[in-house]
């Protein structure tokens, strides 16, 4: 398995980037999740302040059949084990990233992924919701809070957030929002709406104690 860097916007992340801020005062870990080629890759690559980490594979003939390739026909390679990227928010709080992988053959990893994470954003394509609701499974199996991010593609239908939580069978309260995972500020957006939900869980839970 090779481990890669993308080279996106490395120009734009000089040594500096390396180091976290002296002025963080909390780190929290994130995960990335979704079904295959929804977008994972591309959204901490789009906010990561470090070169980001990937652990990526060109797709060979030995996936015909297992991966369906319906809606990404155009898609080469995948995430094998994990992406990792970095974002520091309003100057005290560090996210550290964690992009799960996609196909089922792979979830072994999620375990280890999930484990001291704070919560988890799953991206979903409404191309294909169908893809979503085994990732869903694992979310509730590993007990991790999570936050919904449509990630809008541009042939993404135009369906209303709620009706998106009625066809996932999703509770009612569940938070959700959209994004585009290729545009910084907006894939941000969507991970703040992942760590108020992720945080409010967690002081919920410490005063029911």
């Amino acid at each position: 398995m090779a481990s890669v860097v993308s080279d996106h916007r490395g120009a734009d992340r000089d040594e500096a980037d390396r180091y976290v801020s002296p002025t963080v005062r909390q780190s929290v870990k994130i995960l990335v999740s979704g079904p295959f080629g929804v977008g994972k890759t591309s959204l901490i690559d789009s906010v990561s302040e470090i070169v980001p980490l990937r652990t990526e594979e060109q797709m060979t003939r030995q996936s015909l059949g297992v991966d369906s390739l319906m809606g990404v026909e155009r898609k080469t390679s995948t995430t094998v084990a994990l992406d990792f990227g970095r974002i520091t928010l309003g100057g005290d709080i560090v996210l550290y990233l964690y992009g799960t992988p996609g196909q089922r053959r792979f979830w072994d990893h999620w375990a280890g992924l999930a484990e001291g994470a704070i919560g988890a954003l799953v991206l979903v394509d409404t191309r294909r919701l169908e893809e979503s609701f085994e990732v869903f499974d694992q979310m509730e199996l590993s007990d991790t809070p999570f936050a919904v991010a449509v990630n809008v593609f541009p042939d993404t239908p135009d369906i209303p957030l709620d009706q998106v939580v009625v066809a996932l069978d999703l509770p009612t309260d569940t938070p959700m929002t959209s994004c585009r995972a290729l545009d910084k500020e907006s894939s941000i957006q969507a991970l703040i709406t992942l760590v108020e939900h992720a945080m409010g869980s967690a002081r919920l839970a410490g005063a029911q104690r």
